[in-house]
């Protein structure tokens, strides 16, 4: 596949002018992480299309994708259990709600439980 033209999420795939130049947007996403006092992170259960499983989702953090697979990492070893990090979420295997908000205010972030379902 030619690397000319790239497609974008808009829909945009091809180009008969030949001195085309696609110009990606910005993602929006921001050149650097903020501060964990400065974060406002969301934990909550959900256990819709898991085949009934829980999972403990943590949503709400703002910078590179890079330091929120780190943190997804860590949450992971902290509490011992497999996980993911997907569209800015950070999925959490089982009910471990308690464990995580506790790590992340140890660690500086502000948090909060919400009652998920």
């Amino acid at each position: 596949m030619s690397k000319k033209n790239k497609s974008d999420k808009h829909g945009f795939v091809y180009s008969t002018d030949p001195n085309f130049k696609f110009e990606a947007e910005d993602s929006g996403a921001p050149a650097q992480t903020a501060a964990p006092a400065q974060q406002k992170l969301r934990v909550w259960l959900e256990t819709k299309q898991r085949g009934g499983k829980p999972a403990t989702v943590i949503t709400g953090f703002s910078g590179l994708d890079e330091d929120l697979e780190e943190l997804g990492k860590k949450l992971k070893t902290h509490c011992g259990t497999g996980g993911s990090v997907k569209d800015g979420e950070v999925i959490i295997q089982g009910d471990q709600r308690d464990k995580v908000l506790a790590w992340l205010l140890k660690q500086g972030y502000t948090g909060t439980k919400k009652a998920g379902g």
